[in-house]
């Protein structure tokens, strides 16, 4: 070899400076977060916009992925049932008498769902089967109407009662504002009108007060029932 040669240079087999290793990292699924995920896409746009794929495209994966950690919507729905029950204060149950413990459990669960009310027209209809948290509640409110004399049929219609006045409420304390105003068509109503008017316009007080109206209303329609029947039975 002459002076003036020299040898090919070898390619490099080193990763330039700004080059990475490997593959990108994937998101870490676990359960928690596909039922974050979840209330998110509800949330921000409707129960029918949650599929399989949308969780997938929400989480940055595949939609085989998913499946590693749940095997359906439903399983999905059930998490999503969980997470919102599982913050639902049932602690009045312990240490107050039957109706007050249901008046306090029933604010817990309608300020839940007041977060929540795209959620509503699912979960109010979901079976609990496979939902522990739901379970949970659900014995715990049992087995404390029926220590203070609630036959066992009866405070499960308690708490569907309660269940469809929370539904109702978590909505009411939602709507707009004007959901009143009937426009230029008050002629038609002139009397509501007026009285709708006189609520004032802070909406959510409003709806904060025909709640606890129809709560003491079923509260204590539930109590006076009870105790006429037990009133009967020791007369008899």
């Amino acid at each position: 070899m002459s002076p003036e040669q020299t040898p090919p240079t070898e390619p490099t087999t080193e990763p330039s400076p700004g080059r990475r290793r490997g593959r990108p990292p994937s998101p870490v699924l676990s359960r928690s977060s596909i039922t974050s995920a979840a209330i998110r896409i509800v949330s921000s746009r409707d129960h029918r916009a949650l599929t399989m794929a949308a969780l997938a495209r929400e989480l940055g994966v595949s939609t085989s992925a998913l499946y590693n950690h749940v095997a359906s919507k439903h399983d999905v729905l059930v998490l999503v049932q969980d997470r919102l029950n599982e913050q639902i204060d049932c602690r009045a149950f312990d240490t107050e008498p039957w109706p007050e413990a249901l008046r306090v459990w029933a604010r817990s669960y309608r300020d839940c769902y007041i977060e929540h009310t795209a959620l509503i027209p699912i979960m109010a209809v979901l079976p609990v089967a496979d939902a522990p948290q739901t379970l949970q509640m659900y014995e715990r409110v049992t087995r404390a109407l029926q220590a203070d004399g609630v036959p066992g049929p009866e405070a499960v219609d308690m708490i569907v009662g309660v269940e469809a006045l929370v539904f109702g409420a978590a909505y009411d304390a939602s709507a707009p504002a004007d959901i009143f105003d009937p426009g230029d068509r008050a002629d038609l109503a002139p009397a509501f009108t007026a009285a709708a008017a006189e609520r004032g316009p802070d909406a959510r007080r409003a709806a904060d007060r025909a709640f606890e109206l129809a709560l003491d209303a079923l509260v204590d329609g539930l109590a006076e029932g009870l105790r006429r029947r037990e009133d009967d039975a020791a007369t008899s």
